[in-house]
């Protein structure tokens, strides 16, 4: 935590800000990427809103109080910007959040950075079935290993209802994908 506490620091320090964001771009630009990618679907929908999250993050660092991990914080920016750009598509299209991911989906196959199978994507199509909540903390967990602690933190739900969330989700997609 000390290191955390110095870097956070060295992000807000004049002197020291601009080595230190290019650090964190370093360290989270992949990472957050995927957690976005797995929300919007769209590689160039991601670099979008991955590029906005990164503008978020650097304009409000000197607001950043520390009450969560520095990760958790970006994770939180990251989502909202993911569901704040899918909300604006599907008013801009005239679709509803329902249609926008199954657009989404069937557009992955033609999508040169999707490098998934045909499981992969009814897996994709499973997850789409989803409620945005449940959606978000499958992804969550499924794809990036995040802690339900540190989800607790992104999310701003209580553990419990994390874990009750991937639960349902998890069983709602081995639903889907055995049927047929």
């Amino acid at each position: 935590m000390d290191n955390e506490q110095q870097f956070i620091q060295q992000l807000t320090q004049p002197a020291t800000k601009d080595t230190a964001y290019k650090e964190l771009l370093t360290l989270y630009k992949e990472r957050l990427y995927w957690h976005i990618r797995h929300i919007v679907k769209s590689h160039d929908d991601a670099d979008d809103v991955l590029q906005n999250t990164f503008i978020k993050v650097y304009k409000n660092l000197d607001n950043f109080k520390g009450d969560s991990k520095l990760f958790s914080w970006m994770y939180r920016i990251a989502t909202n910007e993911s569901i704040t750009h899918l909300n604006k598509n599907a008013k801009r299209l005239k679709f509803s959040s329902e249609e926008l991911q199954q657009n989404a989906i069937n557009n992955l196959t033609a999508d040169v950075y999707f490098e998934g199978d045909e499981i992969q994507l009814k897996l994709q199509k499973a997850i789409a079935t989803l409620p945005e909540k449940q959606q978000l903390v499958f992804n969550m967990r499924y794809f990036q290993d995040i802690k339900y602690k540190d989800m607790s933190d992104i999310l701003e739900t209580s553990e419990g209802a994390l874990k009750a969330s991937y639960h349902i989700a998890a069983k709602k997609i081995e639903a889907y994908l055995t049927q047929d």
